[in-house]
């Protein structure tokens, strides 16, 4: 396995990783040293004791999507192939082969759950636990262990639901099933859940209290458009216009007429 681990300023940098407390950034660059060479690590819990790092901090990583978490509580760096590239001599491949062959890569080279493949990986599942003999995974089953692979995201589209009902002052219900459909397509994606924070404050800043302002709702935001929300300038505010607040002032031209003919 290589020694040597390397991070981009592109992740390390990010304000979805500054903004975080330091405990929490502590915590992640010991994953990323501590992970074989293709990220994943077996024993987070007893890394987070030998740093004094605690459960809120990765959870926090967790929520931020900055490591993807296994039911099995092996977990995986995300952006792992972004920081790291390692030579073919001195590369060691993961021994979670399992947990590997639920996941995609991005063009950005990020990690990210494939549902397909994690659905394929159940069904196959149950048909070696029906071959063997073993306890079958019948229909109620397998859909209680589609519910479990699905609690991170949920959790988050609450989180991000939750914001933009605060910063917009709207009433939208994360339970929405086409709510979910939209951010959950985003997420996998690997768009950060600081991602969906920027596009609402963006959108919130340019739409609020104009005729704009019925388009701030989750599909709007968060559908096909949503990347170039994302990386549009942000919105300035407009300069007041001196001559309109020259004529809309009141003025007392008899006064001003006779400082003039002095």
């Amino acid at each position: 396995m290589a020694e040597r681990r390397m991070f981009t300023k592109k992740i390390t940098e990010s304000d979805a990783f500054l903004d975080m407390p330091m405990s929490s950034q502590c915590l992640y660059f010991h994953l990323n040293m501590e992970a074989d060479d293709d990220g994943f690590i077996n024993n987070p819990k007893r890394i987070m004791r030998l740093i004094g790092a605690n459960e809120d901090d990765l959870k926090l990583l967790i929520m931020k999507s900055f490591v993807i978490t296994f039911e099995s509580g092996v977990i995986v760096i995300k952006h792992w192939k972004m920081h790291n590239y390692i030579q073919s001599d001195r590369y060691k491949p993961t021994d979670y082969i399992e947990e590997k062959s639920m996941l995609g890569l991005k063009q950005n080279k990020a990690y990210t759950l494939d549902e397909n493949k994690m659905v394929k990986r159940l069904d196959t599942k149950c048909i070696q636990n029906v071959s063997v003999g073993k306890d079958r995974l019948g229909k109620d089953r397998l859909g209680k262990d589609k519910d479990n692979m699905s609690v991170k995201t949920d959790s988050s589209v609450k989180y991000i639901v939750d914001y933009l009902n605060e910063k917009a002052g709207t009433k939208y219900k994360a339970t929405s099933d086409k709510t979910k459909r939209c951010i959950h397509a985003r997420l996998n994606e690997g768009f950060l859940v600081e991602d969906f924070k920027t596009v609402i404050d963006k959108k919130v800043k340019g739409w609020k209290g104009t005729e704009w302002e019925k388009y701030l709702r989750p599909e709007t935001l968060f559908g096909t458009k949503f990347e170039g929300y994302l990386n549009e300038a942000d919105v300035k505010p407009k300069k007041e216009n001196k001559f309109n607040q020259m004529i809309h002032t009141d003025y007392d031209f008899d006064s001003l007429e006779k400082e003039i003919l002095k």
